[in-house]
């Protein structure tokens, strides 16, 4: 080869050379990248054990139920579980509740930190904030279940019929829960025995339904099985859930 055609070749190769190096370091990055998703993606939960179906979530608040009113409930490592929970949750069931202290989700379904996904106010009912909380529960944590717990001698719900059949104004954003709950009132005026059981019983079911039919997440995932929700009565003197239709 001549002396120009030497000339000519070796920008080429420098070319070349770069060009490789250049590749190489953008596969490697892309390999590195992919790695971080792939393992992302594999990371386990927190809690393997809170990965069940919709159903095997409900058999198991039913059996910590069983355990609480017989007086057995487990005792729970708090200390330990720390750890594994600072990295995130992911609770088998979420539990709308009343706000009353006497109602404890976390106790009456003998459950560890990191289990239930627990929104609380009183009369139990689904307002905007309840429902997207639940949502993200779904959405984001995971969660197949949901249960709204209602229970005996309901305060939120009494003065709701107080105010309703007297029709007086409760003081302060009182009358927010009288809204909220009304509807459950006015749907058993009719109806034979004691007024405030059948309320907070029907209270329980138009909030089961209610979520049920909640668009556009909560809905969507009933349809497809991968949530169900429920609705349950909490009895102050045994401590037990009976489970309503």
């Amino acid at each position: 080869m001549c002396e120009c055609c030497l000339h000519a070749a070796a920008p080429q190769k420098a070319f070349g050379r770069r060009a490789i190096l250049q590749f190489g370091a953008a596969a490697a990055a892309s390999f590195a990248l992919g790695a971080q998703a792939h393992a992302a993606n594999d990371k386990s939960p927190p809690k393997p054990e809170n990965v069940i179906s919709p159903d095997a979530a409900l058999a198991r608040l039913k059996q910590g139920n069983a355990r609480y009113v017989e007086g057995i409930s487990r005792r729970h490592d708090f200390k330990h579980e720390r750890g594994a929970l600072a990295t995130g949750q992911n609770p088998f069931a979420a539990v709308l509740s009343c706000a009353d202290s006497r109602i404890a989700p976390e106790y009456c379904f003998d459950t560890a930190r990191g289990d239930l996904f627990v929104c609380r106010v009183a009369g139990n009912f689904a307002s905007d904030e309840m429902v997207a909380s639940l949502e993200y529960a779904v959405q984001v944590l995971k969660t197949p279940l949901i249960m709204v717990l209602g229970h005996e001698a309901c305060g939120a719900v009494d003065a709701t019929i107080k105010s309703v059949k007297d029709g007086t104004t409760l003081p302060g954003h009182l009358p927010s829960l009288v809204e909220a709950i009304r509807p459950a009132v006015d749907a058993v005026k009719a109806e034979a025995g004691d007024m405030l059981t059948n309320a907070i019983r029907r209270n329980v079911a138009l909030n089961v339904d209610k979520l049920n039919n909640a668009e556009p997440i909560l809905k969507s995932f009933v349809g497809d099985k991968r949530i169900r929700v429920v609705g349950g009565i909490y009895e102050l003197r045994s401590g037990r859930v009976d489970m309503i239709a």
